[in-house]
């Protein structure tokens, strides 16, 4: 366990157990989108860390022997700090971590629109190479709805120059997120934003609402229908069958997911078509997560 305190509670995404979560921020500095609980505590208040507690945090670190490889930036947009900020920050990290091959953090689209491809290309060579980008859906209908305060030209820009800057790209699309209304296009347009990004990694988690889904269905006039699990399995069968990627390492193992399918698309498209229609004609014979497996 890493020498520091928290500002709780901490999210990081699964890939990043072992990493130092390093909070250089707490809460999201937008923290409006309808189906998001995870920043809506008092404790949570958007808060940048002022750059001597994060040398400190840094010199503890150091101090304690531990071997660090990994860094993520928490909290939920750490990349919404100016340029200059990260860039200490970054070059902190090189002098008191110097074993660490890998930062990453949390990135809404808008924390890019003022970070030019060469400034994100100058933080890539101190270290940062992944993005974990939530862009939702690539329709515009659905993210105006769940006030994401993002478009598809918006996400497509910054997953754009994250790529010329040569830092890769997670994105995470959320399955039943239009409900049934809009499930179709939600699908379509999240497979087309993504076949123009290209991203190096994508997965798709199923939205959920641990709270009770009253403040979300309010933007839906009352009408959101949450999908049943026959229909998030259509709403997946529409989105591969749309995808055209080249490379992009594919997961939807989240524990929300009932279907877990692992893949590189496009190589496997056909692979995890088959398992998704499969579960759509014939459940009984295919090994499904039942609802008490389903923890977040």
């Amino acid at each position: 366990m890493y020498p520091l305190s928290y500002t709780e509670p901490v999210f990081r995404p699964p890939s990043e157990w072992k990493s130092l979560i390093l909070q250089v921020t707490n809460g999201c500095s937008w923290n409006q989108c309808t189906f998001c609980e995870m920043y809506t505590s008092d404790a949570k208040k958007f808060k940048p860390k002022k750059l001597e507690l994060i040398e400190q945090e840094l010199q503890q670190v150091a101090q304690s022997g531990l071997a660090v490889h990994r860094v993520f930036l928490a909290d939920g947009d750490a990349m919404m700090l100016p340029f200059r900020q990260l860039k200490s920050i970054l070059e902190l990290i090189q002098r008191y971590c110097p074993q660490v091959t890998r930062v990453s953090s949390y990135c809404l689209p808008r924390n890019l629109r003022n970070k030019t491809v060469e400034q994100l290309a100058e933080l890539r060579a101190l270290g940062l190479s992944l993005l974990y980008v939530g862009c939702e859906s690539g329709d515009d209908q659905v993210l105006s709805i769940i006030e994401k305060g993002e478009t598809y030209q918006s996400s497509l820009s910054a997953l754009t120059k994250t790529k010329q800057a040569g830092i890769k790209s997670s994105v995470m699309i959320l399955n039943g997120l239009g409900g049934v209304k809009y499930s179709k296009q939600h699908a379509l347009n999240s497979a087309r934003l993504m076949n123009e990004a290209q991203p190096e990694y994508l997965s798709t988690l199923v939205v959920s609402f641990p709270l009770g889904e009253q403040r979300f269905a309010q933007g839906f006039n009352g009408q959101f229908q949450q999908l049943t699990q026959p229909e998030l399995f259509q709403e997946m069968q529409w989105l591969l069958t749309t995808l055209d990627l080249d490379k992009t390492i594919f997961r939807s193992d989240h524990a929300s997911n009932y279907l877990v399918l692992k893949g590189v698309l496009g190589q496997d498209k056909a692979k995890m078509l088959a398992q998704v229609n499969q579960a759509i004609n014939h459940p009984q014979t295919i090994a499904l997560r039942q609802e008490w497996q389903r923890g977040l």
